[in-house]
Protein backbone atom coordinates (compact mmCIF):
# COMPACT_ATOMS: atom_id res chain seq x y z
CA UNK A 1 0.00 0.00 0.00
CA UNK A 2 1.41 3.64 -0.61
CA UNK A 3 -0.25 6.64 -0.46
CA UNK A 4 -0.13 9.55 -2.99
CA UNK A 5 1.66 12.58 -1.91
CA UNK A 6 1.04 16.09 -2.59
CA UNK A 7 3.81 16.33 -4.66
CA UNK A 8 1.96 14.28 -6.94
CA UNK A 9 -0.61 16.70 -7.08
CA UNK A 10 1.09 19.64 -7.43
CA UNK A 11 3.34 18.43 -10.57
CA UNK A 12 6.93 19.04 -8.00
CA UNK A 13 9.57 16.81 -10.05
CA UNK A 14 8.11 18.24 -13.00
CA UNK A 15 9.67 21.55 -13.24
CA UNK A 16 8.06 23.94 -16.78
CA UNK A 17 11.07 23.63 -19.16
CA UNK A 18 10.54 26.64 -21.66
CA UNK A 19 9.91 24.58 -24.97
CA UNK A 20 11.81 24.67 -28.21
CA UNK A 21 11.46 26.28 -31.12
CA UNK A 22 10.22 23.36 -33.35
CA UNK A 23 7.72 22.00 -30.17
CA UNK A 24 6.25 25.19 -29.63
CA UNK A 25 5.59 25.78 -33.48
CA UNK A 26 4.33 22.06 -33.42
CA UNK A 27 1.69 22.78 -30.51
CA UNK A 28 0.80 25.81 -31.75
CA UNK A 29 0.13 24.67 -35.13
CA UNK A 30 -2.03 21.80 -33.63
CA UNK A 31 -4.21 23.20 -31.42
CA UNK A 32 -5.69 24.35 -34.57
CA UNK A 33 -7.35 20.64 -35.84
CA UNK A 34 -7.43 20.16 -32.46
CA UNK A 35 -9.89 22.98 -31.27
CA UNK A 36 -11.70 22.06 -34.72
CA UNK A 37 -11.97 18.13 -33.36
CA UNK A 38 -12.98 18.77 -29.88
CA UNK A 39 -15.47 21.86 -31.02
CA UNK A 40 -17.39 19.98 -33.45
CA UNK A 41 -17.75 17.06 -31.53
CA UNK A 42 -18.89 18.23 -28.02
CA UNK A 43 -21.19 20.90 -29.78
CA UNK A 44 -22.81 17.88 -31.83
CA UNK A 45 -23.36 16.13 -28.23
CA UNK A 46 -24.30 18.79 -25.83
CA UNK A 47 -27.07 20.12 -28.69
CA UNK A 48 -28.38 16.35 -29.38
CA UNK A 49 -28.21 15.41 -25.60
CA UNK A 50 -30.57 18.43 -24.92
CA UNK A 51 -32.69 18.06 -27.88
CA UNK A 52 -33.45 14.86 -27.35
CA UNK A 53 -33.27 14.67 -23.22
CA UNK A 54 -37.19 14.95 -22.50
CA UNK A 55 -37.20 11.68 -24.23
CA UNK A 56 -34.37 9.88 -22.12
CA UNK A 57 -32.33 9.67 -25.58
CA UNK A 58 -30.63 12.17 -24.63
CA UNK A 59 -29.17 11.21 -21.12
CA UNK A 60 -26.72 9.00 -22.74
CA UNK A 61 -25.72 10.97 -25.46
CA UNK A 62 -25.52 13.90 -22.61
CA UNK A 63 -23.40 11.39 -20.98
CA UNK A 64 -20.64 10.55 -23.39
CA UNK A 65 -20.29 14.41 -23.86
CA UNK A 66 -19.43 14.67 -20.11
CA UNK A 67 -16.31 11.23 -20.70
CA UNK A 68 -15.32 13.43 -24.40
CA UNK A 69 -14.17 16.10 -22.24
CA UNK A 70 -12.71 14.03 -20.01
CA UNK A 71 -10.43 12.16 -22.09
CA UNK A 72 -10.05 15.19 -24.25
CA UNK A 73 -8.61 17.37 -20.96
CA UNK A 74 -6.45 13.89 -20.39
CA UNK A 75 -5.18 14.24 -24.08
CA UNK A 76 -4.45 18.08 -23.69
CA UNK A 77 -2.48 17.41 -20.50
CA UNK A 78 -0.36 14.90 -21.96
CA UNK A 79 -0.14 16.88 -25.17
CA UNK A 80 1.00 20.10 -23.15
CA UNK A 81 3.99 17.92 -21.34
CA UNK A 82 4.87 15.84 -24.72
CA UNK A 83 5.76 19.11 -26.58
CA UNK A 84 5.72 22.09 -23.96
CA UNK A 85 7.50 19.95 -21.13
CA UNK A 86 4.49 21.61 -18.88
CA UNK A 87 3.31 19.15 -16.42
CA UNK A 88 -0.63 19.60 -15.89
CA UNK A 89 -1.77 17.17 -12.96
CA UNK A 90 -5.10 16.01 -13.33
CA UNK A 91 -7.50 18.09 -11.05
CA UNK A 92 -10.87 16.14 -10.78
CA UNK A 93 -12.20 14.88 -7.80
CA UNK A 94 -11.73 11.27 -6.79
CA UNK A 95 -15.17 9.32 -7.40
CA UNK A 96 -16.60 7.74 -4.75
CA UNK A 97 -16.94 3.84 -3.80
CA UNK A 98 -20.91 4.30 -3.93
CA UNK A 99 -23.46 3.19 -6.90
CA UNK A 100 -23.49 5.13 -10.29
CA UNK A 101 -26.05 7.21 -9.67
CA UNK A 102 -23.47 8.93 -6.40
CA UNK A 103 -20.50 8.92 -9.26
CA UNK A 104 -22.34 10.81 -11.64
CA UNK A 105 -23.24 13.28 -9.23
CA UNK A 106 -19.42 13.57 -8.24
CA UNK A 107 -18.62 14.28 -11.69
CA UNK A 108 -21.43 16.82 -12.66
CA UNK A 109 -21.08 18.75 -9.71
CA UNK A 110 -17.10 19.03 -10.03
CA UNK A 111 -16.40 22.54 -11.32
CA UNK A 112 -13.04 20.95 -12.71
CA UNK A 113 -15.51 19.13 -15.44
CA UNK A 114 -17.12 22.52 -16.33
CA UNK A 115 -13.56 23.84 -16.65
CA UNK A 116 -12.48 21.25 -18.75
CA UNK A 117 -15.56 21.66 -21.25
CA UNK A 118 -15.09 25.35 -21.34
CA UNK A 119 -11.16 25.25 -22.19
CA UNK A 120 -11.89 22.48 -24.97
CA UNK A 121 -14.65 24.84 -26.65
CA UNK A 122 -11.98 27.60 -25.78
CA UNK A 123 -9.77 25.95 -27.94
CA UNK A 124 -11.37 25.89 -31.12
CA UNK A 125 -10.93 29.91 -31.56
CA UNK A 126 -7.84 30.30 -29.85
CA UNK A 127 -6.06 27.41 -32.28
CA UNK A 128 -7.35 29.41 -34.91
CA UNK A 129 -5.61 32.53 -33.69
CA UNK A 130 -2.79 30.81 -32.96
CA UNK A 131 -2.46 28.63 -36.28
CA UNK A 132 -2.77 32.12 -38.38
CA UNK A 133 -0.55 34.20 -36.36
CA UNK A 134 2.45 31.23 -37.03
CA UNK A 135 1.67 30.50 -40.41
CA UNK A 136 1.32 34.49 -41.66
CA UNK A 137 4.75 35.40 -39.40
CA UNK A 138 6.76 32.25 -40.26
CA UNK A 139 6.11 32.93 -44.09
CA UNK A 140 6.54 36.07 -44.36
CA UNK A 141 9.99 35.99 -41.66
CA UNK A 142 11.28 32.37 -44.28
CA UNK A 143 10.48 34.36 -47.45
CA UNK A 144 12.51 37.65 -46.73
CA UNK A 145 14.91 34.99 -45.71
CA UNK A 146 15.38 33.19 -48.97
CA UNK A 147 14.50 36.22 -51.20
CA UNK A 148 18.00 36.17 -52.71
CA UNK A 149 17.55 32.79 -53.69
CA UNK A 150 13.72 32.48 -55.35
CA UNK A 151 13.48 36.26 -56.29
CA UNK A 152 14.80 34.67 -60.11
CA UNK A 153 11.90 32.47 -60.08
CA UNK A 154 9.32 34.85 -59.62
CA UNK A 155 7.14 36.50 -62.58
CA UNK A 156 9.38 38.71 -64.28
CA UNK A 157 12.45 37.96 -62.08
CA UNK A 158 11.84 40.00 -59.76
CA UNK A 159 10.07 40.74 -56.40
CA UNK A 160 8.14 43.30 -55.62
CA UNK A 161 6.55 44.96 -52.42
CA UNK A 162 3.70 45.70 -51.74
CA UNK A 163 2.22 44.63 -54.85
CA UNK A 164 3.13 43.73 -58.52
CA UNK A 165 0.77 46.73 -59.80
CA UNK A 166 3.10 49.38 -61.30
CA UNK A 167 2.03 52.18 -58.83
CA UNK A 168 2.64 49.77 -55.88
CA UNK A 169 5.88 49.17 -56.33
CA UNK A 170 7.79 50.78 -53.46
CA UNK A 171 10.26 48.39 -53.52
CA UNK A 172 12.04 46.01 -55.88
CA UNK A 173 14.26 43.09 -55.78
CA UNK A 174 16.01 41.84 -58.96
CA UNK A 175 19.31 41.17 -58.21
CA UNK A 176 20.96 39.66 -54.95
CA UNK A 177 22.47 42.47 -54.19
CA UNK A 178 18.99 44.54 -53.80
CA UNK A 179 17.40 41.58 -51.82
CA UNK A 180 20.41 40.91 -49.54
CA UNK A 181 19.25 44.03 -47.80
CA UNK A 182 15.97 42.39 -47.58
CA UNK A 183 16.92 38.87 -46.47
CA UNK A 184 18.83 40.58 -43.61
CA UNK A 185 15.35 41.85 -42.07
CA UNK A 186 14.51 38.27 -42.62
CA UNK A 187 16.79 37.43 -40.53
CA UNK A 188 15.65 39.95 -37.52
CA UNK A 189 12.06 38.72 -38.27
CA UNK A 190 13.07 34.91 -37.91
CA UNK A 191 14.45 35.66 -34.39
CA UNK A 192 11.70 37.59 -33.29
CA UNK A 193 8.77 35.19 -35.03
CA UNK A 194 10.80 32.40 -32.79
CA UNK A 195 10.92 34.61 -29.57
CA UNK A 196 6.97 35.27 -30.12
CA UNK A 197 6.71 31.09 -30.79
CA UNK A 198 8.13 30.27 -27.80
CA UNK A 199 6.22 32.85 -25.57
CA UNK A 200 3.15 32.49 -26.99
CA UNK A 201 3.58 28.03 -26.25
CA UNK A 202 4.85 28.74 -22.71
CA UNK A 203 1.62 31.25 -22.89
CA UNK A 204 -0.73 28.63 -23.97
CA UNK A 205 1.33 25.81 -21.46
CA UNK A 206 0.42 28.17 -18.40
CA UNK A 207 -3.56 28.60 -19.35
CA UNK A 208 -4.12 24.67 -19.70
CA UNK A 209 -2.52 25.03 -15.98
CA UNK A 210 -5.28 27.16 -14.74
CA UNK A 211 -7.85 25.12 -16.69
CA UNK A 212 -6.94 21.73 -17.17
CA UNK A 213 -4.95 21.47 -13.37
CA UNK A 214 -6.00 21.56 -10.09
CA UNK A 215 -6.68 24.67 -7.88
CA UNK A 216 -5.37 25.15 -4.79
CA UNK A 217 -8.25 24.46 -2.40
CA UNK A 218 -8.51 21.24 -4.86
CA UNK A 219 -4.69 19.73 -4.20
CA UNK A 220 -5.65 20.32 -0.77
CA UNK A 221 -8.94 17.82 -0.80
CA UNK A 222 -7.21 15.67 -3.41
CA UNK A 223 -4.13 15.30 -0.42
CA UNK A 224 -6.80 15.07 2.20
CA UNK A 225 -8.61 12.26 0.07
CA UNK A 226 -5.29 10.66 -0.51
CA UNK A 227 -4.35 10.53 2.99
CA UNK A 228 -7.60 8.92 4.34
CA UNK A 229 -7.54 6.72 1.28
CA UNK A 230 -4.44 4.94 0.57
CA UNK A 231 -3.81 4.45 -3.32
CA UNK A 232 -2.75 0.51 -3.59
CA UNK A 233 0.43 0.10 -4.87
Amino acid sequence: MASAGPHEHSGAGHEPRRPSVARALAYLLLSFPAGIAAFVVLLTLTVAGIATAIVWVGLPILTAAVLVTRGGANLERARTYALLGTYVPPATRPLPDGDLRQRWRTRLTDSATWREYAYLFLLFPLGIVEFVLMVATWSASLGLLALPIYYRFLPGGAWHFPGDDVELRWVTADSVWTALPWSLLGVLFVVLTAALTRSLGAAHGRLVGAMLGPTVTRMRELDAHDGAFPVRA
